[in-house]
Protein backbone atom coordinates (compact mmCIF):
# COMPACT_ATOMS: atom_id res chain seq x y z
CA UNK A 1 0.00 0.00 0.00
CA UNK A 2 0.87 3.59 -0.76
CA UNK A 3 1.89 5.83 1.87
CA UNK A 4 1.54 9.11 -0.31
CA UNK A 5 0.17 10.48 -3.15
CA UNK A 6 -0.17 13.40 -4.99
CA UNK A 7 -3.53 14.80 -6.59
CA UNK A 8 -3.53 17.48 -9.23
CA UNK A 9 -7.05 19.47 -9.59
CA UNK A 10 -9.41 20.40 -6.95
CA UNK A 11 -12.58 18.88 -8.78
CA UNK A 12 -15.22 16.21 -8.23
CA UNK A 13 -12.43 13.55 -9.31
CA UNK A 14 -9.79 14.71 -7.97
CA UNK A 15 -11.45 15.72 -4.07
CA UNK A 16 -13.43 11.78 -3.84
CA UNK A 17 -10.22 10.44 -4.42
CA UNK A 18 -8.22 12.34 -2.58
CA UNK A 19 -10.88 11.76 0.10
CA UNK A 20 -10.80 8.00 -0.30
CA UNK A 21 -7.23 7.31 -0.22
CA UNK A 22 -6.43 9.72 3.29
CA UNK A 23 -9.12 7.78 5.04
CA UNK A 24 -7.52 4.66 4.75
CA UNK A 25 -4.14 6.31 6.04
CA UNK A 26 -2.28 7.53 2.90
CA UNK A 27 -0.85 11.24 2.99
CA UNK A 28 -2.63 12.96 0.45
CA UNK A 29 -1.59 16.64 -1.12
CA UNK A 30 -4.40 18.13 -3.64
CA UNK A 31 -2.93 20.38 -5.88
CA UNK A 32 -5.49 23.23 -7.16
CA UNK A 33 -4.31 26.13 -9.60
CA UNK A 34 -7.00 28.31 -8.45
CA UNK A 35 -7.03 30.60 -5.67
CA UNK A 36 -10.18 29.03 -4.18
CA UNK A 37 -11.99 25.66 -4.38
CA UNK A 38 -15.28 26.57 -5.55
CA UNK A 39 -17.63 25.97 -8.59
CA UNK A 40 -20.02 28.67 -9.86
CA UNK A 41 -22.92 28.68 -12.10
CA UNK A 42 -23.77 25.07 -12.88
CA UNK A 43 -25.39 22.22 -12.31
CA UNK A 44 -25.06 18.01 -12.21
CA UNK A 45 -27.13 15.31 -12.70
CA UNK A 46 -25.98 12.24 -10.07
CA UNK A 47 -27.31 9.28 -11.40
CA UNK A 48 -27.08 6.19 -9.22
CA UNK A 49 -23.58 5.05 -10.20
CA UNK A 50 -22.27 8.20 -9.13
CA UNK A 51 -24.48 8.33 -5.84
CA UNK A 52 -23.20 4.55 -4.99
CA UNK A 53 -19.82 6.63 -4.71
CA UNK A 54 -20.46 9.43 -2.66
CA UNK A 55 -22.81 7.08 -0.43
CA UNK A 56 -19.61 4.83 0.27
CA UNK A 57 -18.00 7.98 1.37
CA UNK A 58 -20.89 8.45 3.42
CA UNK A 59 -21.65 11.96 1.64
CA UNK A 60 -25.19 11.33 0.25
CA UNK A 61 -26.86 12.99 3.33
CA UNK A 62 -24.57 16.02 3.37
CA UNK A 63 -25.57 16.47 -0.60
CA UNK A 64 -29.28 16.20 0.52
CA UNK A 65 -28.51 19.01 3.03
CA UNK A 66 -27.35 20.88 0.52
CA UNK A 67 -30.65 21.14 -1.35
CA UNK A 68 -29.94 18.93 -4.09
CA UNK A 69 -32.98 17.55 -5.54
CA UNK A 70 -34.91 14.09 -5.84
CA UNK A 71 -35.47 13.46 -9.48
CA UNK A 72 -38.23 12.23 -10.81
CA UNK A 73 -38.50 12.07 -14.59
CA UNK A 74 -36.94 13.27 -17.79
CA UNK A 75 -39.76 14.28 -19.88
CA UNK A 76 -38.41 14.68 -23.85
CA UNK A 77 -40.79 17.56 -25.16
CA UNK A 78 -41.23 19.38 -28.83
CA UNK A 79 -40.30 22.98 -29.08
CA UNK A 80 -42.86 23.94 -30.95
CA UNK A 81 -45.43 23.79 -28.10
CA UNK A 82 -43.99 22.03 -25.63
CA UNK A 83 -46.15 19.53 -25.83
CA UNK A 84 -44.64 16.32 -24.15
CA UNK A 85 -43.26 13.59 -26.23
CA UNK A 86 -42.16 10.74 -23.66
CA UNK A 87 -41.47 10.94 -20.15
CA UNK A 88 -39.06 8.45 -18.39
CA UNK A 89 -39.94 7.37 -14.81
CA UNK A 90 -36.92 7.92 -12.92
CA UNK A 91 -39.22 6.58 -9.92
CA UNK A 92 -39.08 3.47 -11.39
CA UNK A 93 -34.82 2.78 -10.17
CA UNK A 94 -35.70 0.14 -7.98
CA UNK A 95 -35.40 2.52 -4.96
CA UNK A 96 -32.39 4.25 -6.59
CA UNK A 97 -31.78 7.90 -6.55
CA UNK A 98 -31.46 10.39 -8.88
CA UNK A 99 -30.34 13.92 -7.86
CA UNK A 100 -30.15 16.96 -9.60
CA UNK A 101 -27.05 19.00 -7.91
CA UNK A 102 -25.16 22.61 -7.79
CA UNK A 103 -21.69 21.63 -8.66
CA UNK A 104 -20.67 24.21 -5.93
CA UNK A 105 -22.42 22.49 -3.22
CA UNK A 106 -20.79 18.95 -4.47
CA UNK A 107 -17.60 20.79 -4.44
CA UNK A 108 -17.99 22.25 -1.34
CA UNK A 109 -19.19 18.89 0.12
CA UNK A 110 -16.09 17.01 -1.05
CA UNK A 111 -13.89 19.52 0.05
CA UNK A 112 -15.20 19.09 3.26
CA UNK A 113 -14.67 15.50 3.33
CA UNK A 114 -11.12 15.89 1.96
CA UNK A 115 -10.07 18.18 4.96
CA UNK A 116 -11.92 16.32 7.50
CA UNK A 117 -9.78 13.45 6.25
CA UNK A 118 -6.76 15.09 6.51
CA UNK A 119 -6.36 15.76 3.01
CA UNK A 120 -3.62 18.75 2.59
CA UNK A 121 -5.19 21.52 0.25
CA UNK A 122 -2.34 23.80 -1.67
CA UNK A 123 -4.46 26.90 -3.73
CA UNK A 124 -2.91 29.07 -6.63
CA UNK A 125 -0.71 26.12 -7.35
CA UNK A 126 0.40 26.24 -10.99
CA UNK A 127 1.36 22.44 -12.54
CA UNK A 128 3.33 23.04 -15.78
CA UNK A 129 4.28 19.29 -16.16
CA UNK A 130 4.04 15.97 -14.84
CA UNK A 131 6.97 13.64 -14.83
CA UNK A 132 6.21 9.62 -14.45
CA UNK A 133 8.85 7.81 -12.88
CA UNK A 134 9.99 5.31 -10.21
CA UNK A 135 8.95 8.40 -8.00
CA UNK A 136 6.92 10.48 -9.91
CA UNK A 137 7.34 14.71 -9.87
CA UNK A 138 5.29 17.64 -10.13
CA UNK A 139 6.78 20.80 -11.53
CA UNK A 140 5.58 24.02 -11.34
CA UNK A 141 5.86 27.56 -13.38
CA UNK A 142 7.83 28.95 -10.86
CA UNK A 143 10.52 26.56 -11.14
CA UNK A 144 9.82 24.82 -7.64
CA UNK A 145 8.27 20.57 -7.89
CA UNK A 146 7.26 18.23 -5.52
CA UNK A 147 7.65 14.27 -5.14
CA UNK A 148 5.17 11.52 -3.90
CA UNK A 149 4.83 7.77 -5.08
CA UNK A 150 1.55 8.16 -7.09
CA UNK A 151 0.83 11.31 -9.05
CA UNK A 152 -3.08 11.39 -9.69
CA UNK A 153 -3.62 14.15 -12.21
CA UNK A 154 -7.39 14.87 -12.22
CA UNK A 155 -6.80 18.02 -14.43
CA UNK A 156 -9.80 18.36 -16.10
CA UNK A 157 -9.90 18.67 -20.18
CA UNK A 158 -6.40 20.32 -20.99
CA UNK A 159 -5.03 17.76 -18.62
CA UNK A 160 -0.85 18.26 -18.40
CA UNK A 161 -0.80 15.05 -16.75
CA UNK A 162 -2.04 13.51 -20.29
CA UNK A 163 0.34 15.23 -21.89
CA UNK A 164 2.77 12.84 -20.13
CA UNK A 165 0.88 9.39 -19.51
CA UNK A 166 -0.99 9.25 -22.82
CA UNK A 167 -0.09 11.97 -25.59
CA UNK A 168 -2.52 11.87 -28.83
CA UNK A 169 -4.48 13.61 -31.27
CA UNK A 170 -5.85 16.71 -31.21
CA UNK A 171 -9.56 17.28 -29.93
CA UNK A 172 -12.23 17.60 -32.77
CA UNK A 173 -15.14 20.62 -33.23
CA UNK A 174 -18.85 18.33 -33.06
CA UNK A 175 -20.10 20.94 -34.76
CA UNK A 176 -22.25 22.26 -31.79
CA UNK A 177 -22.01 25.18 -28.99
CA UNK A 178 -23.96 24.99 -25.87
CA UNK A 179 -24.36 27.76 -23.58
CA UNK A 180 -25.26 27.07 -19.62
CA UNK A 181 -26.99 29.50 -17.62
CA UNK A 182 -28.58 29.57 -13.98
CA UNK A 183 -31.80 31.08 -13.89
CA UNK A 184 -33.35 32.10 -10.54
CA UNK A 185 -36.80 31.32 -8.83
CA UNK A 186 -37.80 29.32 -11.91
CA UNK A 187 -40.10 27.24 -9.81
CA UNK A 188 -39.73 24.04 -11.98
CA UNK A 189 -41.35 20.52 -11.22
CA UNK A 190 -38.27 17.67 -9.96
CA UNK A 191 -37.56 16.81 -13.53
CA UNK A 192 -35.51 17.72 -16.02
CA UNK A 193 -36.88 18.49 -18.95
CA UNK A 194 -35.46 17.66 -22.73
CA UNK A 195 -36.98 20.48 -25.40
CA UNK A 196 -36.12 18.95 -28.48
CA UNK A 197 -35.82 20.69 -32.24
CA UNK A 198 -33.99 20.31 -35.27
CA UNK A 199 -30.54 21.15 -34.93
CA UNK A 200 -31.05 22.23 -31.29
CA UNK A 201 -32.59 21.27 -27.90
CA UNK A 202 -32.46 22.73 -24.52
CA UNK A 203 -32.49 20.92 -21.33
CA UNK A 204 -33.92 22.51 -17.90
CA UNK A 205 -33.54 21.01 -14.36
CA UNK A 206 -34.04 22.35 -10.80
CA UNK A 207 -30.90 22.31 -8.41
CA UNK A 208 -30.30 24.66 -5.13
CA UNK A 209 -34.12 22.90 -3.47
CA UNK A 210 -35.62 24.48 -6.55
CA UNK A 211 -34.62 28.00 -6.39
CA UNK A 212 -32.88 28.12 -9.57
CA UNK A 213 -33.37 25.95 -12.64
CA UNK A 214 -30.03 24.95 -14.60
CA UNK A 215 -30.04 25.60 -18.21
CA UNK A 216 -28.37 23.76 -20.91
CA UNK A 217 -28.92 24.69 -24.58
CA UNK A 218 -27.07 23.12 -27.31
CA UNK A 219 -26.80 24.22 -31.17
CA UNK A 220 -25.41 22.80 -34.51
CA UNK A 221 -23.13 25.41 -36.31
CA UNK A 222 -20.55 25.46 -38.49
CA UNK A 223 -18.03 27.77 -36.27
CA UNK A 224 -16.83 27.43 -33.30
CA UNK A 225 -16.45 28.55 -29.90
CA UNK A 226 -13.29 28.11 -26.81
CA UNK A 227 -13.30 25.60 -25.35
CA UNK A 228 -14.30 26.21 -21.43
CA UNK A 229 -16.79 26.97 -19.13
CA UNK A 230 -16.41 30.25 -18.30
CA UNK A 231 -17.20 32.31 -22.02
CA UNK A 232 -19.01 34.86 -21.52
CA UNK A 233 -21.78 35.17 -24.31
CA UNK A 234 -24.84 37.96 -24.18
CA UNK A 235 -28.15 36.16 -23.43
CA UNK A 236 -29.41 37.97 -26.61
CA UNK A 237 -27.65 35.59 -28.70
CA UNK A 238 -28.98 32.84 -26.77
CA UNK A 239 -32.74 33.79 -26.86
CA UNK A 240 -32.20 34.53 -31.03
CA UNK A 241 -31.25 30.96 -31.63
CA UNK A 242 -34.03 30.01 -30.10
CA UNK A 243 -36.40 32.15 -30.68
CA UNK A 244 -39.08 29.87 -31.99
CA UNK A 245 -39.44 27.80 -29.13
CA UNK A 246 -42.50 27.99 -26.99
CA UNK A 247 -43.49 27.53 -23.32
CA UNK A 248 -42.32 26.66 -20.75
CA UNK A 249 -38.60 26.90 -22.89
CA UNK A 250 -39.13 30.56 -24.26
CA UNK A 251 -40.43 31.81 -20.76
CA UNK A 252 -36.90 30.36 -19.18
CA UNK A 253 -35.09 32.43 -21.65
CA UNK A 254 -36.74 35.01 -21.15
CA UNK A 255 -35.12 34.94 -17.53
CA UNK A 256 -31.60 34.64 -18.70
CA UNK A 257 -29.23 36.88 -17.14
CA UNK A 258 -25.45 36.10 -17.68
CA UNK A 259 -25.05 32.82 -19.78
CA UNK A 260 -21.60 31.34 -21.05
CA UNK A 261 -21.02 29.64 -24.47
CA UNK A 262 -18.55 26.80 -25.05
CA UNK A 263 -17.71 24.92 -28.15
CA UNK A 264 -18.54 20.83 -27.63
CA UNK A 265 -15.38 18.94 -28.66
CA UNK A 266 -15.38 15.40 -29.52
CA UNK A 267 -11.62 13.85 -27.18
CA UNK A 268 -10.26 10.60 -27.62
CA UNK A 269 -10.36 8.00 -24.72
CA UNK A 270 -6.36 8.20 -23.78
CA UNK A 271 -4.98 4.96 -24.52
CA UNK A 272 -2.95 4.62 -21.34
CA UNK A 273 -4.25 5.48 -18.31
CA UNK A 274 -1.63 4.87 -15.77
CA UNK A 275 2.19 4.78 -16.15
CA UNK A 276 4.81 4.50 -13.97
CA UNK A 277 3.20 5.75 -11.61
CA UNK A 278 1.31 8.36 -12.95
CA UNK A 279 -2.56 8.25 -13.32
CA UNK A 280 -5.73 9.67 -15.21
CA UNK A 281 -8.81 10.36 -13.76
CA UNK A 282 -12.18 12.28 -14.88
CA UNK A 283 -11.70 14.15 -18.11
CA UNK A 284 -8.03 13.88 -17.98
CA UNK A 285 -8.42 10.37 -19.32
CA UNK A 286 -12.13 10.03 -21.02
CA UNK A 287 -13.76 13.62 -21.67
CA UNK A 288 -17.73 13.34 -22.72
CA UNK A 289 -19.67 14.89 -24.58
CA UNK A 290 -23.00 16.08 -22.22
CA UNK A 291 -25.77 14.16 -23.82
CA UNK A 292 -26.02 11.29 -20.88
CA UNK A 293 -25.10 13.95 -17.65
CA UNK A 294 -22.26 11.16 -16.83
CA UNK A 295 -19.12 13.20 -16.29
CA UNK A 296 -19.46 13.61 -12.89
CA UNK A 297 -20.58 10.04 -12.85
CA UNK A 298 -17.66 8.35 -14.53
CA UNK A 299 -15.01 10.93 -12.30
CA UNK A 300 -16.89 9.81 -9.68
CA UNK A 301 -16.27 5.94 -9.95
CA UNK A 302 -12.80 6.52 -11.16
CA UNK A 303 -11.88 7.97 -8.48
CA UNK A 304 -13.33 4.90 -6.22
CA UNK A 305 -11.34 2.07 -8.26
CA UNK A 306 -8.27 3.84 -8.66
CA UNK A 307 -8.09 4.72 -4.77
CA UNK A 308 -9.08 0.85 -4.64
CA UNK A 309 -6.20 0.14 -7.34
CA UNK A 310 -3.42 1.98 -5.31
CA UNK A 311 -4.69 0.55 -1.77
CA UNK A 312 -4.14 -2.98 -2.99
CA UNK A 313 -0.77 -1.68 -5.04
CA UNK A 314 -2.34 -2.64 -8.46
CA UNK A 315 -2.59 0.51 -10.54
CA UNK A 316 -0.58 -0.76 -12.95
CA UNK A 317 -2.49 -3.80 -13.99
CA UNK A 318 -5.48 -3.06 -12.48
CA UNK A 319 -7.09 0.18 -13.17
CA UNK A 320 -7.32 1.10 -16.83
CA UNK A 321 -8.43 -2.62 -17.39
CA UNK A 322 -11.08 -1.84 -15.03
CA UNK A 323 -12.00 1.46 -16.33
CA UNK A 324 -11.65 1.70 -19.81
CA UNK A 325 -14.00 -0.42 -21.43
CA UNK A 326 -16.76 0.68 -19.29
CA UNK A 327 -15.98 4.81 -19.71
CA UNK A 328 -15.49 4.38 -23.90
CA UNK A 329 -19.16 2.64 -23.56
CA UNK A 330 -20.97 5.66 -22.22
CA UNK A 331 -19.10 8.38 -24.11
CA UNK A 332 -20.10 6.73 -27.18
CA UNK A 333 -23.14 6.53 -25.93
CA UNK A 334 -23.69 9.93 -25.30
CA UNK A 335 -21.82 10.90 -28.50
CA UNK A 336 -24.71 9.22 -29.77
CA UNK A 337 -27.47 11.03 -28.27
CA UNK A 338 -27.62 14.09 -29.68
CA UNK A 339 -29.29 13.38 -33.15
CA UNK A 340 -31.88 12.11 -31.73
CA UNK A 341 -32.36 15.04 -30.24
CA UNK A 342 -31.64 17.21 -33.30
CA UNK A 343 -34.25 15.25 -36.05
CA UNK A 344 -35.13 17.66 -38.99
CA UNK A 345 -38.37 18.41 -39.28
CA UNK A 346 -40.54 15.47 -41.76
CA UNK A 347 -41.67 12.01 -41.36
CA UNK A 348 -38.02 10.58 -39.81
CA UNK A 349 -38.67 13.32 -36.82
CA UNK A 350 -42.46 12.37 -36.61
CA UNK A 351 -42.02 8.86 -36.51
CA UNK A 352 -39.34 8.93 -33.83
CA UNK A 353 -41.22 10.93 -31.93
CA UNK A 354 -44.33 8.79 -31.70
CA UNK A 355 -41.92 5.75 -31.55
CA UNK A 356 -41.12 7.59 -27.94
CA UNK A 357 -44.23 8.38 -27.35
CA UNK A 358 -45.54 5.00 -27.52
CA UNK A 359 -42.70 3.52 -25.51
CA UNK A 360 -43.39 5.89 -22.91
CA UNK A 361 -47.19 5.11 -22.31
CA UNK A 362 -47.02 1.21 -23.13
CA UNK A 363 -44.26 0.12 -22.13
CA UNK A 364 -42.41 2.40 -18.89
CA UNK A 365 -40.56 -0.20 -17.57
CA UNK A 366 -38.86 -1.24 -20.55
CA UNK A 367 -37.95 2.46 -21.61
CA UNK A 368 -36.30 2.85 -18.31
CA UNK A 369 -34.58 -0.40 -18.38
CA UNK A 370 -32.20 1.03 -21.17
CA UNK A 371 -30.56 2.50 -19.34
CA UNK A 372 -29.76 -0.24 -16.35
CA UNK A 373 -26.21 -0.81 -17.82
CA UNK A 374 -25.67 2.56 -16.68
CA UNK A 375 -27.28 3.69 -13.54
CA UNK A 376 -27.34 -0.08 -12.10
CA UNK A 377 -23.62 -0.18 -12.17
CA UNK A 378 -21.96 0.13 -8.53
CA UNK A 379 -18.00 0.15 -8.53
CA UNK A 380 -18.50 -0.10 -4.38
CA UNK A 381 -19.89 -3.14 -4.23
CA UNK A 382 -17.61 -5.51 -5.65
CA UNK A 383 -14.55 -3.83 -4.44
CA UNK A 384 -12.61 -3.17 -7.66
CA UNK A 385 -15.03 -2.95 -10.64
Amino acid sequence: MIKNAIVVGGGVGGLACATALAREGVAVTVLEQAPEIAEVGAGLQISPNGLAVLRALGLEGGLSRRGAVQAQAVVLADYKRGAQVARLDLTRLHGQRYLFVHRADLIALLAQAARQANVSVELGRKVSAVVPGDVPQVRFDDGTSVRAEVVICADGLHSVGRQAVSPGPRAVFTGQVAWRALVPGADMPPEARVTMAPGRHLVSYPVRDGAFTNLVAVQERDSWADEGWHHKDDPEALRAAFADFGDPAQALLADVKEVSLWGLFRHPVADTWARDNVALVGDAAHPTLPFLAQGANLALEDAWVLSRCLLEDSLQTGYQTLRKPRAARVIEAASGNAWKYHLPNGPVRQLAHLGLALGSKLMPGLMMRQFDWIYGHDVTKDGKR
